[in-house]
């Protein structure tokens, strides 16, 4: 096994990363991005998704025979420039997946988002089957990712694995430009200042996921037996759904004195296209997904790991 991680230094994978090499050994983990790491662990290649042939030379050099294709630019980033989100989001992808059934790669992960829901889509226990008009450059390549991966799997047998990821929070690293960012660095600011101000609404519930779910959902999917993955395109997979005001009064009893305010940006709009919460039952019928984190058991998880880390 040889596993490539495109987009290591990233907020998921940062922490896949660190993942993988635990369970395969990091001999057989190869990670890389557009710009080195602040600390190296394990092996590491620069590499910019954009460059064919140089994604080709690491493919052959280090033999690979499972990628994970986490490099894109997130939502809120995503909107000050569309065309660029566009380009490395969806031409990214394309070349993967074009070098995958070349070089007869074995698996291929692809992550997907709630950002792929919109205005078209029941916003409470969102089904696994809806039509998807989502309202951002960044949904709108994820779509349109979800429906590559389908058809790369059925024209060319390609065995590629999809999860709809929603918010993703950890001690791992700070968030990069996701409007479920908040729900990250309000535990950094209850911590290091007592008091966040959020740029979402209050009232504004999103579907969350601690990144200890997140990794091992990824893991079971890419390690199930391939009949049991029945979708090709993004699996909906759920933590927990909550709102800002919710979360800011579980870190309240932990952090006594935490105070918070609000003052929505143009992030707002883009959480209220959203859907609030997610039906997984997809998931857990075809490869036995379930998660093992709510809303207080991650709060006290986080908590006790940045104190840690902040000591």
């Amino acid at each position: 096994m040889s596993i490539l991680v495109t987009g290591a230094n990233g907020q998921v994978g940062t922490a896949l990363s660190a993942a993988l090499r635990d369970r395969y050994g990091s001999d057989h983990v190869i990670c890389s991005d557009i710009k080195p790491p602040t600390e190296v662990a394990g092996r590491f290649v620069m590499l910019d998704i954009l460059n064919t042939q140089r994604i080709a030379e690491v493919l052959d050099d280090y033999q690979v025979t499972e990628i994970y294709h986490l490099a894109a630019i997130l939502s809120a980033h995503g909107e000050w420039n569309p065309p660029k989100t566009w380009n490395v989001n969806l031409n990214g992808l394309l070349s993967i997946l074009e070098l995958a059934v070349e070089r007869d790669i074995k698996k291929v992960f692809f992550p997907s988002t709630i950002a792929v829901f919109g205005n078209t889509t029941p916003r409470i226990d969102t089904p696994q089957a809806v039509p998807l008009l989502p309202e951002t450059v960044y949904g709108m390549s994820k779509a349109s990712g979800e429906n590559w991966c389908h058809y790369y799997a059925l024209k060319y047998n390609l065995d590629v694995r999809c999860l709809r990821y929603p918010g993703i929070i950890g001690p791992e690293s700070l968030a990069g430009g996701g409007t479920t960012d908040y729900a990250v660095d309000i535990f950094h600011h209850a911590l290091q200042h007592g008091h966040y101000t959020c740029f979402l609404s209050p009232d504004t519930r999103l579907p969350m996921m601690y990144m200890e779910d997140a990794l091992r959902a990824t893991i079971e999917l890419m390690e199930a037996p391939s009949e049991q993955i029945q979708l090709r395109y993004g699996y909906n997979i759920s933590g927990c759904s909550f709102s800002p005001e919710e979360i800011a009064s579980e870190i309240g009893k932990h952090v006594p004195d935490f105070s918070i305010d609000y003052a929505p940006d143009f992030r707002q709009e883009i959480a209220a296209s959203w859907t609030q919460s997610i039906d997984d039952s997809t998931a857990r019928a075809h490869w036995g997904w379930t998660p093992a984190f709510d809303l207080p058991k991650m709060t006290e998880k986080m908590i006790s790991e940045l104190n840690n880390r902040y000591v």
